[in-house]
């Protein structure tokens, strides 16, 4: 009889960074790769929104700064880390939106339009405590 060991596969993290830049799209061409492409258009919406406010919001786009992604493909999902050399801010403490509306409103909340993206795109939003590290993740089935 052979016996077997079952480990759990570790994800093989991948590292980007970049110069504080708008010019984001080989950026998110290389960000979702592995991701299905039913997938693209959502999580490329959200990426670029969460990669625009580590640029423009954290780093106030100077190109001394850098803006630094680690991403990994995990069985049941995508995640996505995104750091930025900014003085932080304080994220919110949950989803600061109300319920989907058939329009989004002109001002949804104090969080604004880009926060209200990505907590209706990835299913989990999460900020280290000084707000200069998103961590995004999207479940796959």
């Amino acid at each position: 009889m052979v016996a077997f060991l079952l480990r759990p596969i570790k994800p093989r993290w991948l590292n980007l960074s970049f110069p504080s830049t708008l010019y984001l799209c080989p950026i998110l061409d290389l960000l979702l790769k592995e991701v299905p492409e039913l997938l693209h258009a959502e999580l490329r919406l959200g990426l670029q929104e969460a990669l625009v406010n580590a640029a423009k919001h954290g780093n106030l786009l100077s190109p001394a700064k850098s803006v630094s992604v680690r991403y990994a493909r995990l069985p049941d999902r995508h995640e996505w880390v995104i750091t930025d050399e900014g003085a932080g801010f304080e994220p919110p403490p949950s989803p600061c939106y109300q319920p989907p509306q058939e329009h989004l409103p002109e001002h949804c909340c104090e969080c604004g339009r880009g926060l209200f993206i990505l907590f209706e795109v990835f299913d989990q939003v999460r900020w280290d405590k000084c707000g200069t590290e998103l961590s995004l993740s999207k479940y796959v089935k």
